[in-house]
């Protein structure tokens, strides 16, 4: 493990998904404790785009933004929310110079699948609706997001090229969890990881699909076609039991012709990009706002 971020691991606690109420509430301290970058350049504003039921969204657009990205937070599919992801919403919007619409999506078990997947095709039918508004060119909007969040972004990829959705110019893909069978090496090995480990995984999934089988919307590494779907970038961490799955999901997408980008962050583990002190976690952030500004310069 990268020894900036080795020094971390005694103070991560154990986070229980069985009860997601705490798990929430522990979620939100630690994020509080992450400073948020100067937004001096950029708006930020709180809207509800129009649903049912409505999906709160905070937009940050920095000024002389010509692309945006949907953007779905992590949190195991029950935590999170605008203000937990707002130090990394900002971020990706000082780096890419796009604007983000940091989507407020449900949270499971209260709303299970498919309830945050619906929330981000609304957003993402509204933004493109509404991109004149936005300022921002209609055929330059991406669709990303951390862990979780990935996993909706993936799945708004996937619905939107089924049901001729709006097109989506890129997917930005970073630790995704993808598939609940957990059958990868990684998934079986890595039990006793920081932060995230397999049960924790284990609990996400349970709480996400609620009884209900699998399908590829809810899980799209069981996706048997990735034909005609955007642009790929997928960064994994080594220690994380999502890493497989997600190195898997971006070379089955290569196979199926579709252009990927595919980054393994040596050293690291599920979210420690959070521990801004650690060189390799500003190097990660940096990257992500340097992908989106290029995929969506042309």
């Amino acid at each position: 493990m990268d020894p900036e971020l080795e020094a971390f691991v005694p103070l991560f606690p154990k986070t229980d998904l069985t009860d997601p109420v705490a798990a929430r509430k522990s979620f939100a301290g630690l994020a509080a404790a992450i400073p948020a970058p100067d937004a001096a350049g950029m708006e930020v504003e709180d809207r509800t785009v129009p649903a049912d039921p409505g999906v709160p969204v905070r937009i940050y657009r920095p000024h002389g933004a010509h692309g945006a990205v949907v953007w779905l937070h992590g949190g195991g599919f029950l935590m999170g929310d605008l203000d937990t992801e707002h130090p990394w919403a900002s971020r990706i919007a000082a780096g890419s110079g796009a604007v983000v619409i940091s989507v407020g999506y449900r949270l499971a078990p209260e709303h299970p699948f498919p309830a945050a997947l619906d929330d981000a095709c609304a957003v993402l039918a509204w933004a493109v609706e509404h991109s004149a508004d936005l300022g921002v060119d209609p055929a330059r909007i991406a669709v990303g997001g951390h862990s979780a969040g990935a996993n909706i972004a993936a799945a708004v990829a996937l619905r939107s090229r089924d049901e001729q959705g709006p097109p989506i110019h890129f997917q930005l893909l970073n630790q995704p969890g993808l598939d609940d069978r957990q059958e990868t090496w990684s998934a079986r090995n890595f039990t006793d990881t920081p932060w995230f480990y397999r049960d924790k995984a284990a609990a996400g999934w349970r709480h996400y699909l609620a009884g209900r089988p699998a399908t590829p919307y809810s899980a799209p590494a069981r996706a048997t076609d990735l034909s005609g779907l955007p642009p790929a970038y997928i960064s994994t961490a080594e220690f994380d039991p999502n890493r497989d799955e997600g190195l898997a999901y971006g070379v089955r997408l290569l196979q199926a012709g579709v252009s990927v980008e595919l980054h393994q962050w040596p050293g690291t583990f599920h979210g420690s990009q959070a521990l801004l002190s650690a060189e390799v976690s500003h190097r990660q952030n940096a990257e992500l706002g340097a992908v989106l500004r290029r995929a969506l310069a042309g």
